[in-house]
Protein backbone atom coordinates (compact mmCIF):
# COMPACT_ATOMS: atom_id res chain seq x y z
CA UNK A 1 0.00 0.00 0.00
CA UNK A 2 1.29 3.64 -0.93
CA UNK A 3 0.81 6.38 1.64
CA UNK A 4 -0.59 9.30 0.21
CA UNK A 5 -1.98 12.82 1.21
CA UNK A 6 -3.82 14.66 -1.54
CA UNK A 7 -3.21 18.75 -1.66
CA UNK A 8 -6.25 19.64 -4.01
CA UNK A 9 -8.58 22.75 -5.14
CA UNK A 10 -11.49 20.02 -5.17
CA UNK A 11 -14.59 21.71 -6.68
CA UNK A 12 -16.18 18.32 -8.16
CA UNK A 13 -19.46 19.26 -8.52
CA UNK A 14 -19.41 22.63 -8.26
CA UNK A 15 -20.81 24.94 -11.30
CA UNK A 16 -18.48 26.36 -13.64
CA UNK A 17 -16.02 24.67 -12.10
CA UNK A 18 -13.69 21.88 -12.70
CA UNK A 19 -14.11 17.99 -12.17
CA UNK A 20 -10.81 16.95 -12.41
CA UNK A 21 -9.58 16.96 -8.66
CA UNK A 22 -12.69 14.83 -7.48
CA UNK A 23 -11.95 12.47 -10.38
CA UNK A 24 -8.39 12.02 -9.28
CA UNK A 25 -9.49 11.19 -5.65
CA UNK A 26 -12.25 8.65 -6.82
CA UNK A 27 -9.19 6.95 -9.38
CA UNK A 28 -7.01 7.11 -5.42
CA UNK A 29 -10.45 5.52 -3.61
CA UNK A 30 -10.52 2.89 -6.33
CA UNK A 31 -7.16 1.79 -6.63
CA UNK A 32 -5.82 -0.80 -3.94
CA UNK A 33 -2.84 0.45 -3.85
CA UNK A 34 -3.48 3.61 -2.51
CA UNK A 35 -4.32 4.69 1.47
CA UNK A 36 -5.07 7.84 2.01
CA UNK A 37 -4.08 9.07 5.01
CA UNK A 38 -5.90 12.76 4.17
CA UNK A 39 -7.02 15.26 2.24
CA UNK A 40 -5.15 18.83 2.27
CA UNK A 41 -7.43 21.54 0.96
CA UNK A 42 -5.74 24.46 -1.37
CA UNK A 43 -7.15 27.56 -3.57
CA UNK A 44 -7.06 27.60 -7.34
CA UNK A 45 -10.07 26.11 -9.10
CA UNK A 46 -12.59 28.12 -6.23
CA UNK A 47 -11.74 29.40 -2.90
CA UNK A 48 -10.48 27.63 0.46
CA UNK A 49 -13.89 27.71 1.57
CA UNK A 50 -15.54 26.57 -1.42
CA UNK A 51 -12.93 23.38 -1.85
CA UNK A 52 -12.65 22.83 1.64
CA UNK A 53 -17.03 22.39 2.08
CA UNK A 54 -16.79 20.89 -1.05
CA UNK A 55 -15.06 18.17 -0.35
CA UNK A 56 -16.33 17.50 2.99
CA UNK A 57 -19.72 17.11 1.37
CA UNK A 58 -18.46 14.87 -1.48
CA UNK A 59 -16.56 12.44 1.23
CA UNK A 60 -20.08 12.78 2.68
CA UNK A 61 -21.66 11.47 -0.60
CA UNK A 62 -19.63 8.61 -1.46
CA UNK A 63 -19.85 7.45 2.44
CA UNK A 64 -15.99 8.02 2.85
CA UNK A 65 -15.98 10.26 6.06
CA UNK A 66 -13.60 8.32 7.59
CA UNK A 67 -10.50 10.30 5.82
CA UNK A 68 -9.40 13.44 7.25
CA UNK A 69 -10.39 16.76 5.81
CA UNK A 70 -7.90 19.63 6.63
CA UNK A 71 -8.33 23.15 5.83
CA UNK A 72 -5.80 24.92 3.90
CA UNK A 73 -3.81 28.37 3.79
CA UNK A 74 -6.42 30.40 1.50
CA UNK A 75 -3.80 32.77 -0.35
CA UNK A 76 -0.06 32.96 -1.02
CA UNK A 77 0.37 35.38 1.86
CA UNK A 78 -0.79 33.18 4.18
CA UNK A 79 1.53 29.66 4.92
CA UNK A 80 -0.16 28.70 7.68
CA UNK A 81 -3.10 26.69 8.40
CA UNK A 82 -4.42 23.15 9.63
CA UNK A 83 -3.34 21.53 5.94
CA UNK A 84 0.61 22.76 7.09
CA UNK A 85 0.10 21.25 10.50
CA UNK A 86 -1.23 18.27 9.67
CA UNK A 87 1.41 17.79 6.22
CA UNK A 88 4.59 18.00 9.20
CA UNK A 89 3.13 15.99 11.77
CA UNK A 90 2.19 13.16 9.11
CA UNK A 91 5.43 13.16 7.42
CA UNK A 92 7.36 13.30 10.48
CA UNK A 93 5.23 10.08 11.82
CA UNK A 94 6.33 8.65 8.69
CA UNK A 95 9.38 9.63 7.56
CA UNK A 96 10.38 8.53 3.98
CA UNK A 97 6.89 6.70 3.61
CA UNK A 98 4.54 9.00 2.29
CA UNK A 99 4.09 10.15 -1.01
CA UNK A 100 2.30 13.73 -2.05
CA UNK A 101 0.04 14.32 -4.82
CA UNK A 102 -0.73 18.16 -5.20
CA UNK A 103 -2.94 19.00 -8.02
CA UNK A 104 -3.41 23.18 -6.62
CA UNK A 105 -2.09 25.95 -5.65
CA UNK A 106 0.99 24.99 -3.35
CA UNK A 107 1.17 27.11 -0.63
CA UNK A 108 0.03 24.49 1.36
CA UNK A 109 3.85 22.60 0.92
CA UNK A 110 5.70 25.61 1.19
CA UNK A 111 4.16 26.80 4.51
CA UNK A 112 5.17 22.63 5.43
CA UNK A 113 8.35 23.57 4.19
CA UNK A 114 8.72 27.05 6.16
CA UNK A 115 7.58 25.32 9.41
CA UNK A 116 10.07 22.28 9.19
CA UNK A 117 13.06 22.99 6.65
CA UNK A 118 13.49 19.31 6.38
CA UNK A 119 9.99 18.03 5.36
CA UNK A 120 10.96 17.11 1.67
CA UNK A 121 13.76 15.37 3.00
CA UNK A 122 11.38 13.38 4.68
CA UNK A 123 9.33 12.86 2.10
CA UNK A 124 8.54 9.72 -0.43
CA UNK A 125 7.88 11.47 -3.63
CA UNK A 126 6.00 14.07 -4.92
CA UNK A 127 3.65 14.25 -8.13
CA UNK A 128 2.51 17.72 -9.32
CA UNK A 129 0.20 18.49 -11.68
CA UNK A 130 0.91 21.71 -12.74
CA UNK A 131 3.13 23.91 -15.02
CA UNK A 132 3.94 24.31 -19.07
CA UNK A 133 7.17 23.84 -20.75
CA UNK A 134 5.03 25.78 -24.09
CA UNK A 135 2.17 27.87 -25.00
CA UNK A 136 -1.27 25.79 -24.08
CA UNK A 137 -3.02 26.08 -26.77
CA UNK A 138 -6.43 23.79 -26.48
CA UNK A 139 -8.78 24.19 -29.88
CA UNK A 140 -6.76 27.34 -30.95
CA UNK A 141 -7.33 29.33 -27.72
CA UNK A 142 -4.48 29.87 -25.49
CA UNK A 143 -5.33 28.64 -21.95
CA UNK A 144 -3.51 30.08 -18.79
CA UNK A 145 -1.80 27.78 -16.39
CA UNK A 146 -3.52 27.78 -13.31
CA UNK A 147 -1.91 25.90 -10.64
CA UNK A 148 1.84 27.15 -10.15
CA UNK A 149 0.55 30.44 -10.93
CA UNK A 150 -1.49 30.78 -8.45
CA UNK A 151 1.44 31.21 -5.84
CA UNK A 152 4.55 31.11 -7.81
CA UNK A 153 7.09 31.66 -5.12
CA UNK A 154 5.82 28.43 -3.73
CA UNK A 155 5.96 26.18 -6.40
CA UNK A 156 9.31 27.50 -7.25
CA UNK A 157 10.41 26.44 -3.38
CA UNK A 158 8.73 22.52 -3.97
CA UNK A 159 10.32 22.12 -7.24
CA UNK A 160 13.88 23.69 -6.02
CA UNK A 161 13.72 21.69 -2.57
CA UNK A 162 11.71 19.05 -3.48
CA UNK A 163 13.21 15.44 -3.57
CA UNK A 164 11.64 12.51 -6.49
CA UNK A 165 9.39 15.09 -7.71
CA UNK A 166 7.16 14.63 -11.11
CA UNK A 167 5.10 16.93 -12.95
CA UNK A 168 2.03 16.18 -14.87
CA UNK A 169 2.57 19.11 -17.33
CA UNK A 170 -0.84 20.78 -19.08
CA UNK A 171 1.08 20.18 -22.13
CA UNK A 172 1.12 16.02 -21.16
CA UNK A 173 -1.94 16.09 -19.70
CA UNK A 174 -3.17 16.77 -23.25
CA UNK A 175 -3.17 13.11 -24.16
CA UNK A 176 -6.06 12.36 -21.31
CA UNK A 177 -8.85 13.52 -23.30
CA UNK A 178 -12.12 12.03 -22.48
CA UNK A 179 -15.03 11.71 -24.84
CA UNK A 180 -18.61 12.36 -23.83
CA UNK A 181 -19.20 9.39 -25.80
CA UNK A 182 -16.60 7.02 -23.92
CA UNK A 183 -17.86 8.36 -20.78
CA UNK A 184 -21.68 7.76 -21.10
CA UNK A 185 -20.62 4.25 -22.85
CA UNK A 186 -18.87 3.13 -19.42
CA UNK A 187 -21.07 4.94 -16.77
CA UNK A 188 -24.12 5.88 -18.01
CA UNK A 189 -26.09 2.79 -18.06
CA UNK A 190 -23.73 0.97 -15.68
CA UNK A 191 -25.99 -0.19 -12.39
CA UNK A 192 -22.56 0.36 -10.12
CA UNK A 193 -23.42 3.66 -8.11
CA UNK A 194 -19.75 4.56 -8.24
CA UNK A 195 -20.48 5.04 -12.34
CA UNK A 196 -23.93 6.38 -11.73
CA UNK A 197 -22.51 9.30 -9.35
CA UNK A 198 -19.72 10.05 -11.39
CA UNK A 199 -21.59 10.62 -14.70
CA UNK A 200 -24.85 12.69 -12.80
CA UNK A 201 -21.89 14.83 -11.06
CA UNK A 202 -19.92 15.58 -13.72
CA UNK A 203 -22.47 16.13 -16.89
CA UNK A 204 -21.92 20.07 -16.48
CA UNK A 205 -17.90 20.29 -17.28
CA UNK A 206 -19.02 18.46 -20.95
CA UNK A 207 -21.40 21.45 -21.17
CA UNK A 208 -18.96 23.84 -19.92
CA UNK A 209 -16.09 22.73 -22.45
CA UNK A 210 -18.17 22.60 -25.40
CA UNK A 211 -19.68 26.35 -25.04
CA UNK A 212 -15.74 27.51 -24.15
CA UNK A 213 -13.79 25.10 -26.16
CA UNK A 214 -15.94 23.85 -28.74
CA UNK A 215 -15.09 20.33 -27.03
CA UNK A 216 -17.25 16.92 -26.74
CA UNK A 217 -15.13 15.98 -24.21
CA UNK A 218 -12.52 17.21 -21.68
CA UNK A 219 -8.63 17.05 -20.27
CA UNK A 220 -8.70 14.99 -17.32
CA UNK A 221 -5.69 17.17 -15.71
CA UNK A 222 -5.34 16.00 -12.12
CA UNK A 223 -6.27 12.48 -13.24
CA UNK A 224 -2.80 12.19 -14.78
CA UNK A 225 -1.01 12.65 -12.10
CA UNK A 226 -3.00 10.25 -9.28
CA UNK A 227 -2.60 7.48 -12.54
CA UNK A 228 1.38 8.52 -12.48
CA UNK A 229 1.79 8.00 -8.59
CA UNK A 230 -0.16 4.74 -8.78
CA UNK A 231 0.53 3.35 -12.10
CA UNK A 232 4.14 4.47 -13.44
CA UNK A 233 3.97 1.45 -15.99
CA UNK A 234 1.47 3.69 -18.04
CA UNK A 235 4.24 6.34 -18.56
CA UNK A 236 7.42 7.51 -20.29
CA UNK A 237 8.93 8.79 -17.01
CA UNK A 238 10.93 11.39 -19.46
CA UNK A 239 13.07 12.69 -17.00
CA UNK A 240 14.15 16.60 -17.86
CA UNK A 241 16.00 19.08 -16.74
CA UNK A 242 14.02 22.32 -15.97
CA UNK A 243 14.64 25.94 -15.37
CA UNK A 244 12.13 27.56 -13.67
CA UNK A 245 12.19 31.06 -12.14
CA UNK A 246 9.56 33.00 -10.01
CA UNK A 247 9.15 35.48 -12.53
CA UNK A 248 8.45 32.42 -15.04
CA UNK A 249 6.59 30.61 -12.82
CA UNK A 250 3.95 33.82 -12.72
CA UNK A 251 2.62 32.08 -16.26
CA UNK A 252 3.26 28.56 -15.04
CA UNK A 253 6.27 27.94 -17.21
CA UNK A 254 9.10 25.28 -16.28
CA UNK A 255 11.47 27.32 -18.72
CA UNK A 256 12.98 30.16 -17.49
CA UNK A 257 16.59 31.30 -16.65
CA UNK A 258 17.13 30.12 -13.53
CA UNK A 259 19.23 26.94 -11.96
CA UNK A 260 19.22 24.02 -14.04
CA UNK A 261 16.79 21.11 -11.89
CA UNK A 262 15.91 17.70 -12.73
CA UNK A 263 12.50 16.18 -12.61
CA UNK A 264 10.24 13.97 -14.42
CA UNK A 265 7.66 15.08 -17.01
CA UNK A 266 5.73 11.88 -17.70
CA UNK A 267 3.80 11.54 -20.51
CA UNK A 268 1.39 8.78 -21.19
CA UNK A 269 2.75 5.75 -23.90
CA UNK A 270 -0.74 4.83 -24.79
CA UNK A 271 -3.75 6.53 -23.96
CA UNK A 272 -6.11 3.86 -24.60
CA UNK A 273 -4.32 1.70 -21.85
CA UNK A 274 -4.60 4.93 -19.78
CA UNK A 275 -8.04 5.70 -20.39
CA UNK A 276 -9.09 1.73 -19.29
CA UNK A 277 -7.04 1.78 -16.31
CA UNK A 278 -8.57 4.82 -15.46
CA UNK A 279 -11.84 3.74 -15.50
CA UNK A 280 -11.04 0.47 -14.11
CA UNK A 281 -10.41 2.50 -10.96
CA UNK A 282 -13.54 4.60 -10.81
CA UNK A 283 -15.79 1.34 -11.20
CA UNK A 284 -13.95 -0.13 -8.36
CA UNK A 285 -14.86 3.02 -5.55
CA UNK A 286 -17.12 1.65 -3.21
CA UNK A 287 -19.82 4.16 -2.36
CA UNK A 288 -21.74 1.39 0.63
CA UNK A 289 -23.34 4.33 3.44
CA UNK A 290 -22.63 7.20 1.44
CA UNK A 291 -25.52 10.21 1.77
CA UNK A 292 -25.91 10.03 -2.38
CA UNK A 293 -27.13 6.51 -3.02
Amino acid sequence: MKKIIFDCDNTFGVKDCDVDDGLALLYLLGHEEAELLGITCTYGNSDIETVYGNTRSMLEEIGRKDIPVLKGCASASNVQSEAVDFLVEAVNRNPGKISILATGSLTNLHGAYLKDKSFFEKVSEIVLMGGVTEPLVINGKLMAELNFACDPQAAQCVLSNGRNVAVATGNNCLAAYFTREGYNRRLKQSELPAARYIHEKTAYWYDYMKEQFELDGFFNWDVVAAAYLMDKKLFDENETAITPTVESLQEGFLIGSGNEMKVKLPRIMDPASFEEAVYAAYLNVSMDGGAWL
